[in-house]
């Protein structure tokens, strides 16, 4: 078996590794501007004077990280982003911030330096005063129906045609409110790295978001509008049935990543051989023994690595994954690698976003709405078709890792309620 040997998982090693997957553009042409205005789609917003040197270095310090927090905007973000805004971001790599979190907040900080500059004309000003944060709620938490009879009502016209020229923004509509809060809240912890104080806990903040929430109520959606349970599996893994590359590896990682408890995106992306470790198989009455396997988590996105976090597989998903290793040739580093078009398996990892287009297109194929599904329905299916077969919860629960007892049993609630006896008193 190709996964005999393997060396436990060391919990400080970095995946230096990008998906081949991911496409980062080609550096623009960016000339040095003579007056302090940057033209966005036809709209004039005003802007630092920035020469070219300091554009490119910022851009060579966004590569100099991008293995932790890959970046596929990258010479956007050296325009929009200051040279504080990248020390920053450097140093939370340094200090071994999770990549998830580090994905977020630099997202969640080039939108409000867009926003700045489209809103006022300016980058964002540190610390933010009051009025600025008021402005910010106010652009991005409205009432659609006032909108109708007040056209100046919520974000200004040139304000969400700038963002969404950019593509910051694409849905249409107030942002949800739990948007707006993720925002703000790390608004404030960039502001508190820099050694400052805001106005983020002012009453007047508060109460504006509370009003502006009730005036413009959203129902809160799952990340996967649909769970990917037992059946609907099934469904996908048929559309893998060849001994191509492609389906081989996309067989494994379906498996894996839902027989391994649901795990996230970004841990099936980033997993690693030295994570793996070969189990002692599994005896069975009446059958040859199973193939079983463990998998050191490491750092996720509730854990800080510290512990060992095991979670096991146990016969096919195994040998699902020796199937791909040993066609792609496999030995160390990354698990799950991108694939060339013609049939070369990268050195590199694929990218969390990859995993979430593998499970679309295979629903495509299976005759399934794409759209109702996510990587994410794979850890709610997990879950989901758990309660279906009577695993207990906190059994389920070991599997998946879930630390709020309350999240894990939505899915067990939702599973059982339609065909409990409270649903068939008439």
């Amino acid at each position: 078996m190709i996964l005999k040997g393997y060396k436990r998982y060391q919990h400080n090693e970095i995946d230096s590794a990008q998906s081949s997957h991911s496409t980062h553009r080609e550096s623009q042409q960016i000339t040095v501007l003579e007056t302090a205005e940057t033209r966005y789609c036809g709209a004039s917003v005003a802007k630092p004077k920035t020469s070219l040197t300091a554009v490119e270095r910022r851009a060579e310090e966004l590569d100099t990280i991008a293995a932790v927090l890959p970046i596929e905007r990258r010479d956007e973000l050296a325009e929009l982003l200051t040279d504080h805004d990248v020390e920053t971001l450097r140093h939370l790599v340094n200090q071994g911030m999770g990549d998830n979190t580090l994905r977020a907040l630099t997202s969640d900080l080039t939108y409000l330096e867009a926003w700045g500059l489209a809103a006022t004309g300016k980058s964002l000003p540190w610390p933010a005063p009051e009025a600025l944060l008021l402005k910010f709620v106010a652009h991005h938490l409205w009432d659609p129906q006032h909108r109708e009879t007040d056209p100046d009502h919520g974000m200004p016209a040139e304000v969400d045609q700038n963002l969404r020229c950019q593509g910051f923004l694409k849905s249409v509509g107030p942002h949800a409110p739990a948007t707006v809060r993720r925002r703000l809240a790390n608004w404030s912890t960039l502001t508190k790295w820099r050694g400052l104080d805001g106005a983020f806990a002012s009453p007047a903040l508060k109460s504006a978001i509370r009003l502006a929430i009730r005036a413009a109520p959203r129902q809160r959606l799952r990340k996967s509008a649909k769970a990917v349970p037992g059946d609907v599996l099934a469904k996908l893994l048929a559309t893998c049935a060849t001994d191509s590359l492609r389906d081989l590896r996309d067989r494994a990682i379906l498996m894996v990543a839902f027989a391994s408890g649901g795990r996230r995106r970004s841990e099936i992306a980033g997993l690693r051989c030295e994570q793996l470790t070969v189990e002692p198989p599994i005896s069975v009455p009446d059958r040859p023994p199973l193939p079983s396997l463990a998998i050191h988590l490491g750092r996720t996105k509730t854990t800080n690595g510290e512990q060992d976090d095991v979670v096991y597989l146990t016969g096919r998903p195994v040998e699902a994954l020796n199937a791909w290793m040993v066609a792609a040739k496999i030995e160390s580093g990354s698990v799950f690698r991108g694939i060339g078009r013609w049939g070369t398996v990268s050195r590199r990892a694929i990218d969390p976003q990859s995993i979430n287009a593998i499970l679309k297109q295979r629903a495509m194929m299976a005759g399934l709405d794409s759209g109702e599904f996510s990587a994410h329905g794979l850890r709610s299916g997990f879950l989901t078709e758990a309660a279906n077969l009577g695993i207990p919860l906190p059994e389920a629960m070991e599997q998946s890792r879930h630390r709020s007892v309350q999240q894990a049993s939505s899915y067990y609630n939702n599973a059982t309620r339609r065909s409990g006896r409270a649903t068939r008193m008439l």
